[in-house]
């Protein structure tokens, strides 16, 4: 009888580019698992958005899975400590011998798979993990000392020259095996609890849906990435982190695409491809300082001494900001935008997060809990490390004293006021200019209009801020 292998899929939710399924088929057979666990996906604030779109892909894979035979076993577990247990089980309730992974980065994922891997040397089950999430591991990229990277432009060159180094072709996907008498168990429509407000059409499921909006970012926009990049209104970036945070696409599919219009090179060329690329480098980072600094996925600052930072208590304010009525129509766009797509622009991203943390002075840990609520992209090595770059307390961070005027982000990266009038549709009718100085809306037009006069002032909020750094 030819060996089986269990292959749990976690954020991988692909038949191509699968190194764990790819080794799994070479080996012999092959039975899929996936679980759901809502224990774990609330204290992980994973937003009902994403949670649908998980689901979605599921069932997609369970198609691809099945045109080649192999069967896929949805099974529940209350919680991430019964994970274990319960792929144990299904290990030896289908006849597998071993359970191939990806590696997952963040504490608790690795304290889940040291204890499977435990339970699994006990019972005779060979556990084995591979890194797909990465296009570099952890561990890969150390300075001259060997120690960890906490700078990126000095990671991105040594991962550059990592990145040389390894095998990083796509994968196909593996061929079909004998039918076997495993039950296919299928995944629910929904969950309770994770109901998601977004239309499915938003965010299609599925490879061919990654892979087609992937090819229309590759044709279209990809060459002019570093230019149209920061440009909210404009369709310049990729979109594809939804795709990437569940492991529909795989960072080596990027990659591929990047040097297919950059004549083979990801590392030098176009400056498009070259610093899309980075992007993929920057994914990287994050994911790499989660397995070197326990902290941070812990809710601590990178960064200890920021820990003493006096943090405004001002739940009024930060409820303004949740949703989207500050009174800065940059920043109330990219809030909106948030909550109507689960998706924000990655230069919003920014401008609302040195808001939250800079002009309300609101610890950064209300924020990050608010993406990860609405994101479905949420993924907490990225959405974290963003945070805390835009907070000062993280790796490589924004230095305090430098803080985002929101007028000035916006007559730079929305001149003609296209993004705002897109999410702050009462605003419509203004004059551009007055976009983007709120301080001089008239009253007659915020009373017409039922917009809110600033929450602060930004010149004196930017002077607290730095009295609160300073005088941590």
């Amino acid at each position: 009888m030819a060996p089986r292998t269990l292959v749990w899929f976690r954020r991988d939710l692909r038949v191509h580019d699968h190194t764990a399924l790819h080794r799994g088929r070479s080996r012999g057979e092959v039975v899929g698992l996936w679980v759901i666990s809502p224990g774990q996906w609330r204290a992980h604030d994973d937003a009902p958005a994403k949670v649908d779109f998980w689901l979605r892909n599921v069932r997609s894979l369970a198609d691809a899975l099945a045109a080649r035979n192999i069967p896929l076993r949805v099974v529940a577990a209350p919680s991430a400590k019964e994970e274990p247990t319960v792929v144990l089980r299904e290990a030896q309730a289908t006849g597998c011998d071993a359970v191939y992974l990806h590696r997952e980065y963040e504490v608790d994922e690795r304290r889940r798979d040291a204890r499977l891997r435990a339970l699994g040397a006990a019972a005779g089950v060979v556990v084995e993990g591979f890194d797909d999430r990465v296009c570099v591991p952890p561990g890969e990229v150390l300075t001259e000392e060997g120690r960890p990277y906490t700078v990126f432009t000095p990671f991105r060159r040594r991962w550059y020259a990592a990145l040389m180094k390894r095998a990083w072709a796509v994968l196909p996907p593996p061929p079909a095996q004998r039918p076997l008498e495993v039950t296919s168990l299928a995944a629910p429509a929904r969950v309770e609890g994770f109901d998601s407000p977004l239309a499915p059409e938003l965010w299609p499921a599925g490879e061919s849906a990654a892979q087609r909006r992937l090819d229309h970012f590759t044709r279209t926009s990809l060459r002019d990435y570093h230019q149209t990049r920061d440009l909210p209104a404009f369709d310049g970036t990729s979109a594809l982190s939804p795709y990437l945070a569940a492991g529909v696409l795989s960072p080596r599919q990027c990659l591929a695409a990047a040097a297919s219009v950059n004549d083979g090179f990801v590392e030098a060329g176009h400056a498009g491809p070259v610093t899309w690329v980075s992007e993929l480098a920057w994914r990287d980072f994050y994911q790499h300082v989660l397995v070197a600094f326990d902290r941070v996925s812990k809710g601590r600052a990178f960064k200890p001494e920021t820990e003493a930072v006096a943090w405004r208590d001002a739940p009024a304010e930060l409820a303004r900001w949740c949703e989207g009525r500050t009174g800065y129509p940059i920043v109330d766009a990219a809030m909106r935008q948030l909550v109507a797509t689960g998706w924000m622009h990655n230069r919003m991203r920014m401008v609302t997060a040195m808001f939250l943390t800079k002009d309300l002075l609101v610890d950064w840990r209300a924020g990050e809990r608010f993406f990860m609520r609405h994101l479905v992209d949420g993924d907490l090595g990225a959405n974290n490390g963003g945070w805390q770059w835009s907070a000062s307390t993280g790796t490589d961070a924004q230095p305090y004293f430098r803080v985002f005027n929101p007028s000035s982000q916006s007559k730079r990266y929305d001149p003609d006021g296209a993004y705002i009038r897109r999410f702050v549709p009462e605003l419509r009718g203004v004059a551009t200019p007055l976009l983007h100085a709120p301080e001089k809306l008239p009253a007659e037009v915020l009373r017409a209009t039922n917009y809110p006069p600033r929450v602060v002032a930004h010149d004196a909020a930017r002077t607290r801020a730095i009295e609160a750094f300073r005088g941590r």
